[in-house]
């Protein structure tokens, strides 16, 4: 069957009014969002989290080929009953683990902005990482999460990526001003190091757009495949060109001392660093939305045939932020919930399933690029899945949470468990006490 990219695709339409569908081309009418909203929803959704990548695009084709449109009925019509459960599971615990990152990089990152308050005792309970995860749930997680539309959400998105340029250029900034001063650890440049698998996890959990993409699909006017491919392309860059520079910066000034959260490298009591906390808090909250939309919508089409009338919208809403509010409570290491989440849930949904829906729906040749692609991907996904597993089991991460690194202490003394004894630190506090931009 070949595929005419240039086409409306019509997707079938379900029994729903117009305050409940998310994805359905027609029901859009008079509340769609331009392209350019679109690229923001996608940008937003993978910052602090990422960049998309291939699969994307196939899985909107083999939305096309399929007739259907979310990722749970392509899936349901392309390997039954069982598969949709699979990736029902997969899609909910995926943007429920973002959420719960998302509440523990807040608590950490806005903890520390309020501790900066002059006057402001850090160890006041309402600076404190519980009650700000709490708070910020109340007052703005929670009101944005009860949108119906997602593409309401198109200002907020942009919004939020240009934060994350602000918070960019002050991570630029740092690596000039501190990075000769914090001691390199030992083979701190040596490539693909034994871990490597585990980092392709953590990677994963941060590539990953898949489980928004037909609902920010579905808020185009007069959706096509290559329209959407134009949106993924710009996306894609604009996503690529910024994770880079934080991924390079970050480890150019920590090398192996560079933390889950970044942010959890600097000093407490530099001044620069504590306005890109507060836009980086600010950014964390403005993407929570998005990933609560896709858990929403798993609940809504497993247990309610898609449908959620007013009523139920709200108390799922409510019980979903809830339970990924009081979990953010208990845990608060976020390497370790971003590398399980990676190589459990974001790989299958990244490589696994949507290469292997294509394989089976695309009657393309086997020589065609997109049927090459699918066959590289699917065990690129399955090998990254399986060892990631076994390594983020046997070889947990450490965690430093919380806690001052050794370089922000006077006298040049380390108070962490961290060995650095083969350093010979001759840099004098002051230098480091960057409280002037």
């Amino acid at each position: 069957m070949g595929y005419q990219g240039q086409q409306p695709v019509v997707l079938p339409q379900r029994d729903l009014d117009d305050k409940e569908t998310l994805v359905s081309e027609h029901k859009h009418k008079g509340k769609t969002c331009r392209q350019s909203a679109a690229v923001f929803n996608v940008v937003n959704s993978i910052i602090g989290s990422g960049v998309i990548d291939f699969s994307l695009v196939l899985l909107i084709k083999g939305g096309a080929l399929s007739g259907t449109d979310t990722y749970q009925s392509l899936v349901n019509k392309t390997f039954g009953f069982p598969g949709y459960l699979l990736l029902s599971i997969l899609q909910f615990f995926y943007p429920f683990i973002a959420m719960i990152s998302y509440n523990i990089i807040t608590g950490d990152t806005l903890s520390k902005v309020f501790q900066r308050i002059p006057g402001v005792d850090p160890e006041n309970f309402f600076i404190g990482r519980h009650f700000i995860i709490v708070l910020s749930t109340v007052a703005f997680t929670l009101p944005l999460s009860l949108y119906r539309d997602v593409a309401k959400l198109g200002k907020i998105s942009l919004t939020s990526t240009v934060l994350t340029t602000l918070i960019l250029g002050i991570v630029m900034t740092r690596v000039i001003s501190l990075g000769p001063y914090i001691p390199k650890t030992e083979d701190a440049w040596v490539f693909a190091k034994p871990s490597a698998i585990q980092a392709i996890g953590v990677m994963s959990f941060a590539f990953i757009c898949h489980h928004n993409c037909f609902l920010v699909y579905g808020s185009l006017e007069e959706p096509t495949v290559a329209k959407w491919s134009c949106i993924i392309h710009v996306s894609t860059l604009v996503s690529v060109f910024i994770s880079i520079l934080f991924a390079t910066c970050g480890y150019l000034t920590f090398t192996g001392f560079t933390q889950g959260d970044l942010f959890e490298n600097y000093c407490r009591n530099d001044d620069l660093v504590t306005f890109g906390r507060f836009c980086y808090g600010v950014t964390v909250i403005l993407t929570y939305p998005i990933e609560c939309f896709v858990t929403r919508e798993v609940i809504a089409n497993v247990f309610f045939g898609g449908n959620l009338s007013s009523v139920f919208h709200i108390i799922v809403t409510v019980v979903i932020i809830t339970a990924a509010t009081l979990v953010s409570l208990l845990i608060d290491c976020l390497g370790i919930v971003l590398e399980l989440s990676g190589v459990l849930c974001a790989a299958p949904l990244i490589f696994i399933i949507p290469s292997a829906c294509y394989l089976k729906l695309s009657e393309e040749p086997r020589t065609h690029s997109d049927k090459i692609m699918s066959c590289v991907m699917l065990p690129i996904g399955a090998v990254v899945m399986v060892v990631g597993f076994v390594m983020a089991v046997t070889n947990p991460q450490d965690c430093t949470h919380g806690q001052e690194m050794f370089y922000c202490f006077p006298d040049n003394v380390s108070l962490t468990s961290i060995s650095v004894s083969h350093f010979q630190l001759t840099t004098p506090f002051s230098v480091l006490n960057l409280s002037i931009f």
